[in-house]
């Protein structure tokens, strides 16, 4: 189980030793409740989050923390970036905002749902192509796309798992897809797993071009239509996911590990590459 000091310096970026005095001293508590005078206090992680007063200050503690975000055209999914804004930048002031990890990336001209964890195990089920967890991203596009015929793949021999494409109405599209000038149909693609600019590769090959994309759902989860961009919301990915299994290996393994291998490869760096 956590201790007290650890958990209060993990969430505040307080040193253990000025943890050590403040309980010490008797400026712990819970609110209302008696002083924590013991930093070495051992949290029952079903307790968590909780609520401690410091100073007559409340603050919530956190062993572990998910959000969905809603990310905006113009900004990279990366932790930092030479060139550009990122989208873990939108999320400071998150409790655990230095653990955060995102689930895949969206590049700088794709908006939607971006999912964020500070859990490493459950960031690798969630992006690892063996678990095939579906993404359905809207897309604008210039020019007429073709049905995918039998065997299609892409420039590089890539054969994506597309499990739906449709044609999108207007009405139907969500309000974080931009619809550029020059759009002249909408489309909805439901694909498994996420290569380099996938998506957008997977309609050039379609003969269309991509002028606007927007992820809307990830696996279970979808985009809240009241979720402005730039915005984001507090979820339990534990109780979504928790149902996840491999799916079993198979002739498409070499191709999966090399997928793996991208999900997050550019968080630290400033590539604008991302999987959709």
């Amino acid at each position: 189980m956590p201790r007290l000091d650890l958990l209060i310096a993990h969430n505040l970026g307080y040193s253990r030793g000025i943890v050590t005095r403040l309980c010490r001293q008797g400026r712990v508590g819970t609110p209302g409740g008696p002083s924590l005078r013991d930093p070495g206090l051992q949290i029952a992680p079903a307790s968590l989050p909780m609520v401690v007063d410091i100073d007559d200050v409340l603050h919530t503690l956190y062993l572990r923390y998910h959000l969905l975000q809603h990310k905006p055209v113009g900004v990279v999914t990366a932790l930092r970036d030479d060139r550009h804004r990122t989208a873990y930048d939108l999320l400071k002031g998150a409790p655990l905002y230095k653990d955060l990890r995102a689930a895949g990336r969206l590049d700088l001209e794709t908006s939607g749902l971006l999912l964020w964890t500070t859990e490493g195990p459950l960031l690798h089920r969630m992006t690892h192509p063996r678990y095939a967890v579906p993404r359905v991203y809207q897309a604008a596009l210039r020019g007429a796309w073709q049905t995918p015929p039998p065997g299609f793949a892409l420039e590089d021999g890539h054969v994506p798992e597309i499990t739906e494409l449709t044609p999108l109405a207007r009405e139907q599209a969500h309000p974080g897809l931009d619809v550029p000038t020059g759009t002249t149909t909408l489309a909805s693609i439901t694909i498994v797993g996420g290569k380099f600019h996938e998506v957008r590769r997977i309609f050039a090959g379609l003969g269309s071009e991509v002028l606007g994309l927007c992820r809307v759902a990830y696996g279970p989860l979808v985009l809240p239509t009241t979720l402005a961009a730039g915005q984001y919301q507090e979820l339990d990915l534990h109780s979504v996911f928790a149902g996840m299994h491999p799916r079993p290996r198979g002739a498409g393994d070499a191709d999966e590990a090399d997928e793996a291998d991208e999900a997050d490869e550019d968080l630290e760096g400033t590539r604008e590459g991302a999987d959709a």
